[in-house]
């Protein structure tokens, strides 16, 4: 279908004489209009708590916050560990604070989203190996966090999924923390490779395709490093043995079509999963709530998938300005 109306608003107000493409400004600029993120969000939800900690990583202590659903489950909770978008690069769990909270209530889930460090100052594997630490922590602390350590999931927005998937292949690989669910949102599951949605959707649409060069050249610094695994999940050699998954794609995005092929390898290698394209979307609109009706289409079907596989999580719909 053509551009959706409301994505061509959002583009169209983002759209400045003067605004220069990711991939021509430096990394302190670049992380600078990440904070642009917070108008497209919407106000923040109250939830029954918000958490700060620090979770100990292989080269440094990650800062978590641990958001409890406004209405929370009685019991262990199942739970969410949750890896922001960022291109391995801008970003961080404070601008993501909103999504941290809607998700924790469309869920009904304990949701942890992790700040691991980013590229270039931190390049593969490091915000790898600390996402991959953060969901050992989360499992190891259960009983601490209030939650039962068999109903954890792992999910992810744009890089955050590619670490989330990377998360779930190295689990299974060394029999690691028992993860029940995998979400996988607008994911890169490979580099260098020009599919036809990254030669169709290269400029235009947010993120353009020299974005991702943009992004892969600080992130991977070695050639082998895109075709390491745990950096593109689809080099791995099998899929077979993961949990089950969503991966969700957007139309009017250059990693569609990473995204339908790690689905499409997942069900050959016999793994349960849904996939959906949503239809005239553009990159990063999960969490958009503020600006695209899809967005919240997207918690229902996040929520419904928690359900089928975290059993017992009840999603709360609150109303009403942000406490804590």
């Amino acid at each position: 279908m053509p551009l959706h109306p409301q994505a061509a608003a959002l583009l169209e107000s983002l759209s400045t004489p003067d605004a220069r493409p990711l991939s021509q400004q430096t990394v302190a600029e670049a992380r600078r209009g990440a904070y642009g993120f917070l108008d497209l969000f919407g106000r923040p939800e109250p939830v029954a708590s918000v958490e700060h900690r620090f979770v100990p990583g292989p080269t440094a202590d990650l800062p978590v916050r641990v958001y409890r659903p406004e209405t929370a489950p009685g019991g262990a909770a199942p739970a969410l560990v949750y890896f922001h978008g960022s291109g391995f690069v801008i970003s961080n769990i404070a601008i993501f604070d909103t999504p941290s909270r809607a998700l924790a209530n469309r869920t009904g889930c304990v949701v942890v989203a992790v700040n691991y460090q980013k590229a270039p100052e931190h390049p593969f594997p490091v915000p790898f190996d600390d996402a991959y630490a953060a969901t050992q922590w989360v499992v190891e602390n259960a009983a601490d966090l209030g939650i039962d350590p068999d109903r954890v999931g792992v999910i992810g927005d744009s890089a955050g999924g590619t670490l989330a998937a990377a998360v779930c292949l190295k689990a299974r690989d060394l029999d690691g923390p028992s993860i029940a669910a995998q979400i996988l949102v607008h994911v890169p599951t490979q580099f260098g490779v020009e599919t036809p949605s990254m030669r169709d959707n290269a400029t235009g649409l947010l993120l353009e395709a020299d974005d991702m060069r943009w992004f892969a050249g600080h992130y991977l610094r070695r050639d082998d490093d895109r075709t390491h695994p745990y950096a593109a999940p689809m080099a791995a050699a099998s899929l077979a043995g993961l949990p089950p998954a969503l991966v969700v794609t957007a139309e009017y995005d250059v990693l569609r079509d990473d995204g339908e092929a790690y689905a499409n390898r997942l069900r050959e290698d016999g793994v349960p999963v849904t996939y959906t394209c949503y239809p005239g979307m553009i990159h990063a609109f999960y969490g958009m709530t503020s600006r695209l009706d899809a967005a919240s289409e997207l918690y229902d079907e996040i929520s419904a998938h928690v359900r089928q596989h975290l059993a017992g999580a009840e999603p709360t719909h609150p109303e009403g300005d942000a406490s804590p």
